[in-house]
């Protein structure tokens, strides 16, 4: 673990009253929270989710898939991402080497078999226990983008990008983790924006996944949301195409800055299926609810859209600005695999703070830390 990582992840518990495994955990859990909410109306019209959830809409936690309060694709992905990077952190510091975008697709493939198979193989235990949970092969309404990219021969890389015409959120909902890394804002950009490409060509779905990285960072720091995207502006403006997600969030800021988020503020700035609409519909409720999560992630899933992948995008960075100990400890406790999301939560936290207990004398991982998240 380099200083300047070590310098980081100190700062963000003595600077802000938040420790950083509360900042994850709460990232984490937070975009599960918000992914689980808008599950069930993910596919209603917002006159559709008043018809059948009343006037308020959405007020609480549902059932969709024959399962209460599920996760689905968003937080599975958000979890390999997590996994993803983690393992390639083991393998860097215990080989000496490592691509870390490869490291993802080989993640990302194992998120892809959870989709194509009942349950783990029998042979899970030799590939890191997280494609071992039985709770992961749900199939929920995966994104085609996601799972046409992940099918190719080869890898998408910014040279050859994965379906170069999609920006759909796929690649914005999974990529949180990108701005948990104890880095500087640019390189979590274009991490993110590298691992994007695997599936999500077109320039506003991997620049939208690398502002929201950016964004994470930034507000993982200490900083307010609406610095944090102040600051992915100014990297934005540097981009030949990053016009459209930039005024996606200049929208989202303004809108947010009239008062407090209502369904009609949130329609304004669209349905969510895009990428820089996702991540501006998530911005809006966050930066307009910024010390009431669940208000935010409320405001986040009741519209006509892309309900869970807003909320959970809503739900990562609340959680990130919040911690842990904002969001509502009764919703948390009836959210499925919150046990899960915490322990990779807290495996990310050991990881990349360079704990003594995973690591042997030389800094490598130990015996048992690599077999459980295998450097490849």
């Amino acid at each position: 673990m380099s200083d300047r990582a070590k310098e980081r992840t100190v700062a963000l518990g003595q600077n802000s009253g938040i420790s950083c495994r509360d900042r994850v955990r709460g990232c984490l859990l937070g975009g599960a929270l918000g992914d689980a909410l808008g599950a069930g109306v993910e596919f209603l019209s917002l006159d559709e989710i008043r018809r059948v959830h009343g006037p308020a809409g959405v007020r609480g936690l549902t059932a969709a898939y024959g399962v209460d309060a599920p996760i689905t694709d968003d937080t599975q992905m958000t979890l390999f991402t997590a996994e993803g990077l983690i393992r390639a952190s083991v393998r860097g510091r215990s080989k000496g080497i490592c691509h870390r975008p490869t490291v993802l697709w080989r993640a990302y493939q194992r998120w892809l078999a959870t989709q194509e198979h009942p349950g783990p193989p029998s042979d899970t235990d030799s590939d890191g226990w997280l494609a071992g949970q039985p709770l992961l092969y749900a199939r929920r309404a995966p994104g085609n983008a996601c799972l046409s990219g992940l099918r190719m021969p080869r890898m998408g890389t910014p040279a050859r990008p994965a379906n170069p015409t999609s920006k759909g959120c796929g690649a914005v909902m999974r990529s949180a983790p990108f701005g948990l890394l104890p880095t500087s804002p640019e390189a979590a950009w274009t991490l993110a924006a590298e691992c994007a490409v695997l599936t999500h060509g077109h320039p506003s779905g991997y620049l939208a996944a690398a502002a929201f990285a950016w964004i994470i960072n930034v507000v993982a720091d200490g900083h307010t949301l609406v610095a944090a995207v102040e600051s992915a502006l100014g990297r934005l403006a540097s981009e030949r195409d990053g016009g459209e997600v930039a005024a996606a969030l200049r929208t989202a800021l303004a809108v947010a800055a009239d008062g407090a988020p209502t369904p009609e503020r949130v329609e304004f700035l669209g349905a969510g299926w895009v990428a820089e609409e996702a991540l501006a519909i998530a911005v809006h409720c966050a930066a307009a609810a910024p010390a009431d999560p669940w208000a935010a992630l409320l405001a986040a899933v009741n519209h006509s859209g892309d309900s869970d992948s807003t909320g959970a995008i809503c739900g990562n960075i609340v959680g990130t600005m919040l911690g842990e100990g904002a969001l509502p400890t009764d919703r948390l406790a009836e959210l499925e695999g919150h046990t899960l999301v915490r322990q990779i939560a807290d495996d990310f936290v050991l990881e990349m703070s360079g704990a003594p207990e995973i690591s042997d004398s030389w800094g490598e991982a130990t015996p048992a830390w690599f077999d459980r998240y295998p450097g490849t």
